[in-house]
């Protein structure tokens, strides 16, 4: 099977968030979609696994915000590769309390939903929730980032608890002819160091050797330092 014909499938990236008690948590998502429209209802599906699966079970409501495209990649990997057992997702985010008493995060976002749990449907490994929309807003102007996007200028990979992870992808020959260099893997998130393209954002100049990397640089999505990678050849 060609996984690539999955990846043209288009999906957007968000934020979904929901809390237990008083503990907040949000991870990022990409298969949020509209499914009715009297009463406005948003669906949202979110591995079993994953803490915010937890709290939307527990709470029967969650919060979606919709991501811009110049959201940095070290947000999205406080949200996606990190786990909310672990670490506060919010502290020194910029975030409210919606009117569901859901975390809401402002931060890097252009609108946001609020929602009621109205049914949930087992999927698997994952859970599908509908929400009936009780609040929404549009607080930033700007272009909502594409999964697309985020894969082919971010340079972003899926935490394997994403419904859309895959395992293995054809390689075409100019991929095959750059894994003949050695190639760095995050042990933590799974980035890959390409020394082709190098880390723009994080000051890294294209066709940057691994080894001439600052000691201080960090991995753009999760935010390990240099002797979290491994080698591959």
């Amino acid at each position: 099977m060609d996984s690539r014909a999955l990846h043209s499938i288009s999906y957007g990236l968000y934020v979904v968030s929901s809390r237990a008690g008083e503990k907040f948590n949000g991870q990022i998502a990409n298969t949020v979609f509209q499914v009715i429209s009297e009463p406005p209802a948003v669906a949202v599906c979110l591995n079993k696994e994953n803490l915010t699966h937890q709290y939307i079970q527990e709470s029967r409501k969650f919060s979606v915000s919709v991501l811009s495209r110049e959201t940095p990649m070290k947000f999205i990997g406080r949200f996606g590769f990190q786990s909310g057992r672990k670490l506060d997702k919010f502290a020194g985010v910029d975030f409210k309390v919606g009117s569901t008493g859901s975390p809401i995060a402002l931060e890097n976002s252009l609108s946001y939903l609020e929602l009621e749990v109205m049914k949930e449907v087992d999927a698997a490994t994952h859970t599908l929730f509908i929400g009936r929309v009780v609040q929404a807003e549009v607080i930033a102007e700007g272009e909502p980032m594409t999964y697309a996007y985020y894969h082919q200028v971010k340079h972003g990979r899926e935490p394997k608890t994403a419904p859309t992870y895959a395992t293995e992808e054809p390689k075409d020959e100019a991929v095959k002819e750059e894994e003949k260099m050695e190639i760095y893997d995050c042990t933590v998130c799974g980035y890959v160091y390409d020394q082709v393209k190098g880390d723009p954002d994080g000051g890294i100049a294209a066709g940057t050797a691994f080894a001439d990397i600052p000691d201080d640089w960090v991995c753009p999505v999760c935010g390990v330092g240099k002797d979290q990678f491994e080698v591959q050849k």
